[in-house]
């Protein structure tokens, strides 16, 4: 059992060993693999290192000729670019010598376009090579713009008419002609293109100086000025009346015509530029084409002003009519183009300055006028100067308009100083607003109308009293004066400006009935009597009846029977003497000049002051010549008859 088991048992300790001496020969030749694995790491360590330094030299060189190759083929790329405009260049100036209107315009104005841009390509290569290239592309881009310049000029030129008749559309009320709208769209293009590139080279440049502004300047200021020249001529020469002394009457000058005329052109011409031009050249360009019309309208406005000043007394309408025309002008401008109102407002300065002015120096020459008179006429007709002032008067409310602006500007009472009156540096237009007749317009006008009226009347007093000296004589001047002032007023526009400014004739009218009220008290003092009567005989004779009171309350012959001789001597030389005096009041009463209202108006004083003192002297002492006649001329209904031949 024991030696059994003792074999099992050595049967397996053989068995492990050799399965050791398995493992241990793997291990050796795993050792022997490992040392192999390592000795061929060590080579191709060995090997890689000798591979990198071999190779990144080689890496580094390849990407230099990588960058070479890219720059090459920039460069190549860069050359071809260039290459093409000169190689097109031949095309290009085919179609550039061909000009705009063969060639057709927008392909014209694309070929321009592509040789700028060629030409600012070749200027940024800077290449010495492309210099020659760069010259002929910058003739041919000159040659281009010069091509369509005159262009635009030939197409200009062509619709712009040689000569236009402005009455024709004036008096038809037709609107002035602009340019076609297909001309006008290929002037637009042409200035687009020419316009753009003088904006590129010159920042700084006025829109009116490029060089197809310049072109558009200086054909249709001739065509504006040419189509109105006749009518400033026409201006200046209606302004020479036949009658130099002849007041002038609104709208014989032509001044109307002309402005109608230059408002109609102006708009047309502005209608034109809005469609040529860019929007920030519109009032430049519309400025510069209207500036030689302008200075001719200026020139004729100086002319007209010379001879408004020379004829003031007469022409001095004609400077409220210019100024509220050229005001309308300048305003109408001033809403349809937003222009030109500066250059009109200058234009005008000199007769808005004389406008204001006349004011002052009519009243002065009014004043001169009356005191350079020598004589009056002794029968105390009226003098001319009378009515032509009011005439004066009488033509402004014709003009009330523009003389209401300037007498805003002026002020109440302004016209009193020749300095204020003659205006200030200001060339301002007033607004449209300025020129509504307001209340205070008219006010003031009629403040001037009364200091007129009142300088005229205190003028007149003056030289009668010094050359008519006699009351009754200077009463009837003054009094026809104020008649004919008061006629005038009423017959005319002035009523209604004067109607609460009656007080100033009143005044003059009372003043010169107190002076012809003097003959009368000469005569009245012949009816007085210092006669005291006894109150016997029934008389009552020392009563004084009023002449409404009839003979019957007095007896006459009763009175006289009181008296003593003396005292009728003294009554019959009163009745004489009175009679004389009254005769010869009614004989110079009737050889005085007189309106008929101043007449009436005298008759009915001297009635109402004499006749009443008369019939009570005659009441009382008409017995004295016992109805002989000798001594009593008239009887009451006698002398009464007298006065109604005075009226």
């Amino acid at each position: 059992m024991a030696v059994g088991v003792t074999s099992v048992r050595q049967a397996a300790d053989e068995e492990a060993r050799a399965e050791v001496d398995v493992l241990n020969s793997r291990l050796e030749k795993t050792t022997q693999l490992t040392k192999k694995i390592q000795a061929c790491l060590g080579r191709l360590e060995a090997t890689g290192k000798s591979v990198r330094d071999v190779a990144g030299p080689l890496s580094g060189e390849t990407k230099k000729l990588q960058v070479l190759g890219s720059n090459i083929e920039a460069v190549l790329t860069a050359i071809e670019r260039l290459r093409q405009p000169a190689d097109s260049k031949n095309d290009e100036e085919q179609i550039i010598r061909m000009g705009p209107d063969k060639a057709g315009l927008p392909n014209y104005l694309a070929s321009i376009k592509r040789l700028n841009k060629a030409l600012s390509d070749m200027k940024a290569s800077n290449l010495r090579s492309t210099q020659q290239t760069v010259a002929e592309l910058q003739r041919l881009v000159k040659l281009g713009n010069t091509q369509l310049e005159n262009s635009f000029d030939k197409l200009l030129r062509n619709e712009t008419p040689r000569a236009l008749e402005p009455l024709h559309f004036i008096t038809k009320n037709k609107p002035f002609p602009v340019l076609t709208q297909d001309k006008l769209a290929r002037l637009g293009l042409m200035n687009s293109f020419v316009a753009g590139v003088y904006r590129q080279s010159n920042p700084a440049g006025a829109p009116q100086d490029s060089p197809i502004a310049k072109i558009y300047i200086e054909i249709r200021s001739q065509y504006l000025s040419s189509a109105l020249v006749n009518l400033a001529t026409a201006s200046t020469s209606t302004a020479k009346k036949k009658n130099p002394d002849a007041i002038y009457r609104a709208g014989t000058n032509g001044i109307g015509t002309y402005a109608q005329a230059m408002e109609g052109l102006f708009v047309a011409e502005y209608e034109n530029i809005c469609n040529i031009f860019t929007r920030e050249d519109w009032g430049p360009v519309l400025e510069a084409t209207c500036q030689s019309s302008l200075v001719e309208f200026g020139r004729t406005l100086r002319e007209l002003n010379s001879h408004i000043k020379a004829h003031l007394t007469t022409d001095c309408y004609l400077a409220y009519e210019i100024v509220e025309i050229i005001s309308q002008l300048s305003n109408n401008l001033e809403r349809r183009t937003g222009e030109l109102k500066s250059s009109l407002a200058a234009s005008l300065k000199p007769v808005r300055d004389t406008a204001k002015s006349s004011l002052a120096e009519l009243l002065e020459d009014t004043k001169r006028r009356i005191n350079s008179l020598q004589s009056l006429p002794l029968d105390g007709a009226p003098m001319p100067i009378v009515s032509e002032t009011m005439q004066r008067l009488q033509t402004m409310v014709d003009f009330l308009r523009p003389i209401s602006s300037i007498m805003v500007s002026l002020g109440d009472g302004g016209w009193k100083s020749a300095v204020s009156s003659r205006g200030g540096a200001s060339d301002a237009i007033p607004s449209l607003a300025s020129f509504d007749i307001g209340a205070d317009g008219k006010e003031i006008f009629a403040h001037y109308c009364t200091d007129t009226i009142e300088a005229l009347m205190m003028g007149l007093e003056a030289r009668a009293r010094l050359l008519l000296q006699k009351k009754p004589v200077m009463g009837v001047f003054l009094a026809n004066s104020v008649v004919i002032i008061e006629r005038m007023i009423q017959t005319s526009e002035l009523a209604g400006l004067l109607q609460n400014r009656a007080g100033v004739l009143e005044t003059w009218r009372k003043k010169a009935a107190s002076l012809y009220a003097d003959t009368c008290k000469d005569v009245s003092m012949h009816l007085f009597d210092v006669i005291h009567t006894s109150r016997s005989g029934g008389g009552g004779g020392g009563g004084r009846p009023t002449s409404g009171q009839g003979g019957a309350m007095v007896d006459s012959a009763s009175i006289l029977k009181s008296l003593s001789s003396k005292d009728k001597e003294s009554i019959k030389n009163k009745f004489a003497a009175f009679n004389a005096s009254f005769d010869d009041m009614v004989l110079r009463h009737k050889g005085y000049t007189m309106e008929r209202e101043v007449r009436q108006m005298f008759a009915k004083d001297m009635q109402t002051m004499i006749e009443p003192l008369y019939n009570r002297f005659w009441d009382r002492y008409h017995e004295v010549d016992k109805g002989k006649g000798k001594y009593v001329k008239y009887d009451k209904s006698a002398f009464a008859a007298v006065f109604q031949t005075l009226y």
